[in-house]
């Protein structure tokens, strides 16, 4: 221990550092101060002092003890005039030009000097010459001049320092200025200073609770784990879309645990400068071995943990800091009760040597909530939200199949700001629906006002995909119909609201019933009006991407069969799609899929044929009203089709007796 106390560096002391730098700034300030005096003063030998004297050239001479300052006399055969403007404004000031020429040829005299030599004479040829000459009387204050010299200099020093260290603190993200860049800033939360949330905070997420809530039982109890052989985990990798709630779960931990929580990004830990991230890395994990039993969290990981496979896009700042943070992980103490959980929604980028078992030992799922898991979710976030007595829960989670935790919390906050805008004190049933429209499709357009040619094609184009789903077998019945155009470009929309709990498989049957509902639209257009408009193309895209999933990932085309011709990849994010299969395959997919649209079209045609009495008359109703809701549609739907039925029967009737 007193060999590393002796040869530690005193360079690593900060304050130092700063005290050598400001002295050595300081006396190079001094150096170039008097540079600078120098500078306008030109030597010459005493002899050439008495020759200028002799020759009556010099105007005035300063006496110092150790020097002589000679100031040679103004060239008078010099033009020295003042610009218009001055001499105008020295009159407008009362001020004499004259004096001001003078000044600026006195100005302009060269300044020379000369050692002081003891000479008799030099008094004597000076007043015969008529030269001036004087001697400065100084004031020598020592405590002025040490504080003009030193202390002033390294105090601007000091100012100058502290501005830059605060300004690159605020850049680097590091709490101890210029100086601490490699230190980390994880915010850390405690037993006074908590997370706020706990596992009642959290709703839909049950099967991802339950394998955290075992590392919070080990984290208090974990003599009874011990006792059998167990092994506390290392870490947990939480996965799952944006917005489910993989950074709530993590606070949930600690709160629950109640131990100190150590959360940040995986971004701050890469920075432009080589080996600050690392450093940060190993600050990161002293300080959690010092609170320890204690819980790390770093969210987005990926944002460090990518893959090294890749050498196109290496960087070598980036790679510093993972295997950093794999060696922190293999070397500290699982006994001791740390705990690392990290979130990420591309799993699939991580490095292979960061997922393997010893590191993360779990992998845990956080899927986008079912049915009962929105209805838990609504309930978390509508409790503190003044609601009317009578509101349904279960209608909106049915309304907003897909959503994620962060989805269905903007949607009730949504609804209370609908309410204060139409000064309710209490949220109703109409705002939590309007507020599932206003996320998905936007507010209500009210300036986007349609010319009736438009608006009867919207209106043909939704009751075509409600008839469609209406009919058909293996579609979500209609909620509601409107052709009021929304901010997010849509003129109009059909929703679909299923009557039970979503199902997780689909049939073949229930792909190209749901690709003929979207072709519908274009199809009543066709139909009715004889045209195609661009009102269809997010249809035709829709339907596009479905029949193409159904032949390349679905195996469900009678041309390939089972064969997985395209993967997923960022499943939790955009979700794109990667080809597996040569050219030839690609253009023989291409015309397997146009083959599907069409027959989906003409199927949609000819559901539209069959029921030209109902599209009709339920347009004309829609145009009227604008909006209709799915049990308006189905009255008006019914009520057609029994007319059609009595007509049908009247006419066999009729045959019956004629014949």
């Amino acid at each position: 221990m007193n060999n590393k106390k002796k040869n530690r560096s005193p360079f690593k002391n900060p304050l130092l550092v700063f005290l050598v730098i400001s002295v050595i700034a300081t006396i190079f300030l001094n150096m170039m101060m008097m540079s600078f005096q120098s500078s306008k003063e030109q030597e010459i030998s005493y002899s050439d002092f008495l020759g200028m004297l002799s020759e009556d050239k010099i105007d005035e001479v300063i006496i110092n003890p150790d020097r002589l300052v000679i100031y040679e006399k103004p060239d008078e055969s010099k033009d020295i005039e003042l610009s218009p403007q001055t001499d105008s404004l020295m009159r407008i000031l009362g001020l004499d030009p004259g004096e001001a020429i003078d000044r600026a040829r006195e100005n302009s005299r060269n300044v020379y000097y000369t050692g002081y030599i003891y000479d008799e004479r030099l008094l004597i040829g000076l007043d015969e010459k008529g030269v001036q000459y004087s001697t400065p009387i100084k004031n020598n204050n020592p405590i002025l001049d040490f504080f003009l010299t030193w202390i002033l200099p390294l105090g601007v020093i000091y100012l100058l320092f502290f501005l830059l260290t605060r300004s690159m603190s605020k850049r680097l993200g590091g709490g101890g200025g210029i100086m601490g860049i490699g230190q980390s800033n994880a915010k850390m939360y405690n037993v006074e200073n908590a997370t706020g949330v706990t596992f009642k905070d959290v709703a839909g997420q049950e099967e991802a609770k339950e394998s955290l809530d075992e590392i919070v039982d080990y984290l208090h109890n974990p003599a009874k784990y011990r006792a059998i052989g167990a092994k506390q985990p290392r870490g947990a990798l939480l996965v799952g879309p944006p917005g489910t709630g993989k950074t709530l779960l993590a606070k949930a931990v600690a709160g629950e645990a109640k131990v100190p929580f150590f959360s940040l990004s995986g971004s701050e830990f890469v920075e432009m400068f080589v080996g600050v991230g690392a450093s940060r890395v190993r600050d990161l994990f002293k300080q959690a071995s010092a609170k320890a039993p204690c819980i790390i969290f770093i969210d987005e990981i990926d944002a460090i943990g990518k893959s090294r496979d890749s050498q196109i896009s290496s960087n070598d700042e980036r790679e510093q800091t993972l295997n950093q943070l794999l060696n922190e992980m293999d070397g500290f103490d699982s006994s001791k009760g740390l705990v690392i959980i990290a979130a990420t929604n591309r799993p699939e980028i991580l490095d292979k040597a960061l997922l393997r078992p010893g590191r993360f030992d779990r992998r845990i799922i956080v899927e986008k909530p079912d049915l009962k898991g929105r209805e838990d979710i609504l309930k978390v976030h509508i409790k503190n939200v003044k609601t009317d007595p009578d509101i349904n829960l279960h209608d909106m989670a049915l309304a907003t199949s897909g959503a994620a935790g962060a989805d269905l919390a903007n949607m009730v906050n949504e609804a209370a700001l609908r309410a204060v805008r139409f000064g309710r004190k209490t949220v109703s049933q109409e705002d939590l629906m309007e507020s599932v429209e206003v996320i998905i499709a936007g507010k209500e357009k009210k300036d986007r006002i349609l010319s009736e040619k438009e608006k009867e094609i919207v209106a043909f184009h939704e009751v075509g995909h409600a008839l469609a789903t209406a009919v058909q077998k293996h579609t979500q019945p209609v909620h509601k119909i409107t052709i009021v155009p929304r901010t997010m470009g849509s003129l109009g929309y059909t929703m679909q609201m299923p009557e039970e709990e979503e199902h997780y498989l689909m049939s073949r049957d229930e792909i190209v019933d749901q690709i003929t509902v979207f072709l519908a639209g274009r199809a009543a257009e066709e139909l009715v009006f004889n045209t195609k408009t661009t009102g269809a193309a997010n249809d035709i895209e829709r339907a596009t991407e479905l029949a193409r999933n159904m032949i390349t990932q679905y195996g469900m085309s009678e041309k390939f069969g089972m064969a997985g011709l395209e993967s997923i990849q960022n499943k939790y994010l955009d979700g794109r799609s990667v080809s597996h299969c040569s050219e030839e395959t690609k253009t023989a997919v291409d015309n397997e899929i146009i083959r599907v649209l069409k027959e989906c079209h003409d199927k949609a045609m000819g559901i539209l044929n069959e029921n030209r009495d109902a599209l009709d008359e339920i347009a004309r109703y829609l145009i009227d009203k604008e909006t209709i809701t799915g049990d308006r549609f189905m009255e008006i739907y019914e009520n057609v089709k029994e007319r059609r039925s009595g007509t049908e029967s009247d006419d066999n009737d009729e045959c019956k007796d004629e014949q």
